[in-house]
């Protein structure tokens, strides 16, 4: 007992000790501070902390009405509308800079040829050399990149400002080049709006001063769905987006914030399009004119039925084609070397190969190829059907009959020219998908799903041109291109959030049911035998580190268990450790967490307790005798989440990237085995992409 009161006093003078180094140490750092503002000497000292007042002010008011969070989800929906829409404004500008030179080059073959070709070759050329000498992460869609991030994978020059900056010049280089590559922007946009959501999240780190974190993954996820919510000003879609491509669960708590701050940038955007005279009032993007009265007839959901199949058909055909082509670039030596040297040559050469293709005196004017991508969808879900345009066409106006001219071109018909580019835009695609260069690939899709359901439609209507049943009622082939357009992308994209974008990008809710119901259909076709999507195609070929991807290519990993991956837990506490011990573990352990069991002969997990709150009890009892027990001055926390050696890699991954925990423990039988790391975690996984 006495030499137990002697260590107790010796330890309290080494305390004294170090607590008066450490007044020492804070003396002098203090000295130091203060000489060296006196010899810095600010300028405008007094302005400067006037504005620093007014900014805590204005932050304590802002405060007073909802946390900073919401401040930060609102200015992420504001700031991706508007680079949405100066984007579209841009390109808009050199897309009818790059058609008047066309037109001023009328009945001169060569310069229009050349005008077609060159202007889309230097602009790939430029957005390929300007992405890759900045930043060259910057190429391609993202998403699965963002897919991978959101899941925990550490990225982070997918997430840099120098990839934000070249991503969105290469982008609108890109998009500038028109129809004739072919190629959107929803992808790298929806990347492009995780960037600034990474952003905002620090933003938010430093609100709180550091002291509160906000978690990344949440403002990511709803930056995700404010992608797509400025793409196109659908805020539910956007939501929906995030929910089924963007994650494999998704947690309730983001539900409102997602939908907060896509309405923000849906609102932001319509607006910016009212107040730059594009429209006159707030309205959808492709505004249509469907009949409400009787939109269709029961026994034309068989044709939308028939259509969800044929458009699946045709996502299995163009995805294999798709993942063909990746890997045959990939693979090929000469391809390969001159995509490892000299990227720029090769996206002008293949945009000037697309573009000799697509040139109106050769093949262009059997696939529309004068009108724009936006042009291209206005023009398919037109309600008015072809069969009775061609009827009466010349008393159609103005920009319906530039339309029906560019689809009905002289000497063919308009069957013709839908079915030429329904089996040409697959390859021409295809080829376009292989360019080194910020590109979004889900717009190009949705038009070709369009075309295939408006020839479905111009059919049905040409073979049942007196109407259907007692009502007479015509067929709208615009309602067939809605569904169509929502088949095929989701077909391709494995997801039912086109049938809602869809529904949302038209305003038109008549055909709601006939366009989820081929969605449906065409989603049950081609999410058989495990397929995978595109998205989930790129993540295998640029083997990131995706294990839902890597499942559905090979359906065997997700019963691989964790038992082979078990790592030693580290330090373990017996509930019986004293005082003394406890005391020799905090100064040598750098744990932030030690599991308690029963004994280390008997390891039965009770549960956990943190480190600082291990300090602080210990530091509550440093004058009591060091033999005291843990259980007698610690509460033991149970452990919610633990896994047992025959759980799955899957079934941890899943519970890590939901809860955030950056270890679990593995019990059998209520006995400690060890414990599986998220950092481990992360390694398997990489060696599975790598095997896959």
């Amino acid at each position: 007992m006495d030499e137990t009161c002697v260590n107790v006093k010796r330890l309290d003078e080494n305390e004294e000790q170090c607590t008066d180094e450490d007044k020492t140490d804070q003396d002098k750092t203090e000295e130091k501070l203060i000489s060296s503002n006196e010899c810095s000497r600010k300028p405008w000292q007094e302005s400067r902390s006037r504005i620093r007042e007014c900014v805590l002010y204005v932050k304590k008011v802002l405060v007073f009405f909802a946390s900073m969070e919401w401040y930060c989800y609102a200015l992420l929906g504001i700031i991706t509308a508007l680079m949405s829409f100066f984007m579209d404004m841009t390109v808009a500008k050199l897309l009818n800079a790059h058609q008047w030179l066309y037109r001023c080059l009328k009945g001169h073959h060569l310069l229009q040829f050349l005008c077609w070709t060159l202007y889309p070759a230097c602009l790939c050329a430029l957005s390929t050399s300007f992405a890759h000498s900045i930043c060259p992460f910057s190429a391609g869609s993202g998403v699965p990149e963002a897919r991978a991030i959101l899941l925990g994978m550490d990225m982070p020059d997918y997430l840099s400002l120098s990839n934000l900056f070249a991503k969105l010049f290469g982008l609108i280089c890109t998009l500038a080049s028109g129809s004739t590559v072919f190629l959107g922007k929803v992808g790298p946009f929806v990347h492009l709006s995780v960037m600034v959501g990474a952003f905002m999240s620090r933003l938010h780190v430093s609100c709180r001063g550091g002291k509160q974190r906000a978690a990344k993954g949440e403002m990511l996820v709803v930056a995700s769905a404010v992608g797509v919510a400025s793409c196109f000003g659908a805020p539910v879609s956007g939501v929906l987006f995030s929910i089924e491509v963007m994650g494999t669960h998704y947690s309730v708590r983001n539900y409102c914030p997602c939908f907060f701050a896509a309405a923000c940038g849906a609102i932001t955007f319509r607006l910016l399009s009212v107040c730059s005279t594009d429209q006159e009032t707030i309205q959808a993007l492709f505004k249509t004119s469907f009949s409400s009265d009787l939109p269709y007839q029961p026994f034309e959901i068989f044709i939308f039925v028939l259509l969800g199949l044929f458009c699946s058909i045709l996502s299995c055909i163009y995805l294999f084609c798709h993942r063909w082509a990746l890997r045959f670039v990939k693979t090929n030596k000469p391809i390969s070397r001159l995509l490892a040297t000299e990227k720029s040559l090769y996206s002008a050469i293949v945009a000037f190969l697309l573009a000799c293709f697509t040139f109106y005196h050769s093949a262009g004017h059997f696939i529309a190829s004068e009108l724009t991508m936006k042009q291209l969808l206005t023009s398919l879900l037109d309600d008015t059907s072809w069969y009775s345009v061609s009827q009466n066409a010349s008393a159609l106006p103005e920009p319906q009959k530039t339309f029906w001219q560019a689809w009905n071109p002289p000497g063919k018909s308009y069957f013709q020219t839908l079915g030429f580019f329904i089996t040409a835009k697959v390859g021409l695609l295809v080829v376009a998908c292989t360019l080194p260069l910020p590109a979004g690939y889900f717009m190009p899709v949705f038009v070709y799903g369009a075309a295939v359901g408006r020839l479905v439609g111009e059919g049905s209507a040409y073979f049942l041109s007196d109407g259907i049943s007692s009502a007479k009622s015509l067929i709208n082939p615009g309602g067939y291109a809605l569904a169509g357009a929502a088949a095929f992308s989701g077909a391709v994209t494995h997801t039912l959030s086109p049938a809602l974008l869809a529904l949302e990008m038209t305003g038109q809710c008549s055909h709601a049911v006939p366009a989820l119901v081929a969605t449906l259909v065409s989603n049950a076709v081609a999410r058989a035998k495990h397929r995978p999507s595109f998205y989930d195609g790129i993540s295998l070929i640029k083997k990131l580190p995706h294990l839902p991807s890597l499942i559905r290519a090979c359906p065997k990993l997700a019963n691989v268990q964790i038992k082979q991956f078990v790592i030693p837990a580290g330090v373990v506490l017996e509930r019986t450790e004293t005082l003394a011990s406890l005391k020799h573990i905090l100064n040598d352990s750098a744990d932030n967490e030690f599991p308690v069991v029963d004994s280390h002969d008997s390891p039965i997990l009770l549960g956990t307790i943190n480190k600082s709150q291990l300090r602080e009890h210990l530091h509550q009892h440093r004058n009591e005798a060091l033999c005291k027990q843990l259980e007698e001055v610690c509460s033991i926390h149970p452990v919610r989440l633990h896994l047992t050696p025959e759980s799955t890699v899957k079934q941890a991954h899943c519970i890590m990237s939901a809860t955030g925990e950056q270890r679990l423990f593995i019990t059998e039988s209520g006995r400690l085995c060890g414990v599986i790391t998220w950092k481990e975690m992360k390694k398997i996984i990489e060696e599975m992409a790598k095997e896959v």
